[in-house]
């Protein structure tokens, strides 16, 4: 099970990506429509990026799953989402219907809308796919060499054209059972509809309980952008922000929660702390309520509780299901760009339905959160924050300019870091050995949590400084001289420029490629000019593992670093 949620966590990550993209798309889209700043233009920009988040995804999961996000992999992930809408709308067999009582241009014209129509309702899953072969591929045939003739289609450029190839696949796939296709999903679109509650208590209650392994944007992902259709545009967000009067479901029971109920949880166990502690918790508190009840980012409030007092996550995942249920029966329909926040309830509330049943439903969602944790909190003496267990030291104070080399210190230095990458709130990396990752310091550093999906992948809750806190190490590494503390060993270590042995130069495009070479412990950094390495052959030399931290640097991660030297 472990490693299968380890290899769910790239995807989860890299879906974080385009979606960052929807606030700025919701603000101009709502602030250029009639009932507000009535922009037509600025409306327009807001709707051109709903209307192309299918290559979008493209981009952004084809850079989150390749392994030093190069261009050359974002480049592939677009001709290979390009060439499959296009071809396959070539492939597609059109209703006699759509050209009933037409001919000449006006019967071309109706054709070729209803292909683009078609193929609009597929374009976030065929975005999601093309990203998926543009990162894979990127990581697969980058250092690919081909004969002398050939060899300017070598190496990344190699990337694009073998995932056009990879289009064409999948061309074929959509255009010949695009009616199986989107009858499927229909008939699941039809099937969540008709669950009523039930279904959406489930979606509210697994979308809190995924979040520990950071794969509920999977399911939101099918729930937001793909479920259902409203001429044209699919996804319970597109279409809510596309006029549909049916939309907003699988959102409206998120405000609740987020606005009133986590804020008061963060109220009743400020009350519930030692008293001698409350001050030093307080402040942390505010501002998480604060940023929740303005923004609805709550991953740093639900990870200060999730694993000090499991049974308070169990129930705020039952109560995020209820309120699903609970705003849909009451017959509200709210939307938002980024998340159930204050914001967005604000920009959006002359295209909801009934919002002012908010107000009534988070009085009481705010006393429940407040009345359940304190009683679960006192009847079972939960450890929630300022009732832990005082742990030695205090929170470590960084240097300007220092942050990223302390977290990778305490992650257990760069020999142990393979990838740093971040969404949202978290951290997301892979690393060698968890056993090396130095928990107590990360929280010192103001990690909210630590979650191990798998044995090599590692999440840390930061909250919304993840995605700054994640560049700042990768700067750090690229810098070099980032290790930990290791006990003796028998290979001298030096950090002074080293010669590399002929055969490992060869492998990394001959002498005159390589910049300069230092040992470390248990890597061999190089930087290069240019970045041509034959993988497969450094792995025959012993190299376990090549890490690349920035363009031009590289880490090869080897037991014996003598084995790479002259």
């Amino acid at each position: 099970m472990k490693s299968i949620l380890g290899k769910l966590q790239p995807l989860g990550r890299a879906l974080m990506l385009p979606i960052a993209v929807l606030p700025i798309a919701g603000l101009l889209l709502r602030l250029g429509q009639p009932d507000l700043l009535d922009i037509a233009f600025v409306s327009a920009a807001g709707d051109a990026i709903f209307s192309h988040l299918g290559l979008l995804f493209a981009i952004g999961v084809a850079t989150g799953f390749a392994r030093d996000g190069n261009g050359a992999a974002c480049l592939a992930g677009v001709v290979c989402f390009l060439v499959a809408t296009e071809a396959s709308k070539v492939l597609l067999s059109v209703p006699p219907e759509t050209t009933a009582g037409l001919t000449g241009p006006s019967a071309d014209l109706a054709i070729a809308a209803w292909k683009a129509k078609a193929i609009a309702r597929l374009d976030v899953p065929t975005g999601i796919i093309s990203g998926l072969v543009g990162g894979l591929f990127y990581n697969r045939f980058s250092t690919i060499k081909l004969p002398e003739y050939l060899a300017f289609f070598g190496g990344r450029r190699f990337v694009p054209i073998v995932s056009g190839l990879a289009g064409l696949v999948l061309a074929v796939l959509i255009g010949t059972g695009f009616a199986t296709i989107a009858g499927g999903i229909d008939q699941l679109s039809y099937g969540i509809a008709a669950s009523g509650g039930a279904g959406l208590f489930l979606f509210g209650l697994l979308n809190r309980l995924l979040l520990v392994t950071g794969l509920h944007h999977l399911l939101n992902n099918i729930v937001w952008f793909v479920m259902g259709d409203y001429h044209g545009t699919t996804g319970d967000l597109r279409r809510f922000f596309a006029g549909d009067p049916t939309a907003g479901a699988f959102m409206a029971g998120f405000f609740p929660v987020m606005m009133f109920g986590l804020p008061a949880a963060c109220l009743a166990m400020y009350h519930a702390a030692l008293p001698e502690r409350r001050k030093a918790i307080g402040g942390m508190l505010f501002s998480l309520a604060l940023t929740s009840a303005l923004t609805g980012v709550t991953e740093p409030i639900e990870f200060s509780f999730m694993f000090l007092a499991p049974v308070l996550y169990a129930v705020h995942a039952v109560l995020t299901g209820v309120s699903m249920a609970l705003m849909n029966a009451l017959g509200v329909k709210l939307g938002f760009g980024f998340s159930a926040g204050l914001l967005d309830y604000v920009l959006n509330f002359n295209r909801a339905t009934k919002p002012l049943l908010l107000i009534p439903v988070g009085a009481v969602y705010f006393a429940l959160y407040y009345g359940l944790f304190r009683f679960f909190i006192a009847k079972f003496d939960l450890k929630t924050p300022g009732r832990e267990p005082v742990e030695a030291g205090a929170p470590t104070a960084v240097a300007a300019g220092e942050r990223g080399a302390a977290f990778a210190r305490a992650l257990g230095g760069a020999a142990n870091l393979t990838e740093v990458g971040a969404c949202t709130t978290r951290l997301r990396l892979n690393v060698r050995d968890q056993q090396a990752v130095d928990d107590a310091a990360l929280k010192a550093l103001g990690a909210r949590g630590l979650i191990r999906p798998s044995n090599t992948a590692l999440q840390v809750v930061l909250g919304p400084i993840a995605d700054v806190v994640a560049v700042e190490i990768r700067d750090a590494l690229a810098a070099g001289g980032v290790a930990v503390a290791a006990a003796p060993v028998a290979e001298p270590v030096d950090d002074a420029p080293v010669a590399l042995s002929p055969a490992v130069l060869k492998m990394l495009g001959g002498a005159a490629n390589v910049r300069e070479a230092s040992v470390h412990p248990g890597r061999v950094r190089v930087a290069l000019a240019s970045g041509t390495v034959d993988e497969a052959a450094l792995r025959n030399l012993g190299v376990r593992a090549v890490a690349r931290p920035a363009d031009g640097t590289l880490h090869l991660l080897v037991a014996d670093t003598a084995a790479l030297t002259a």
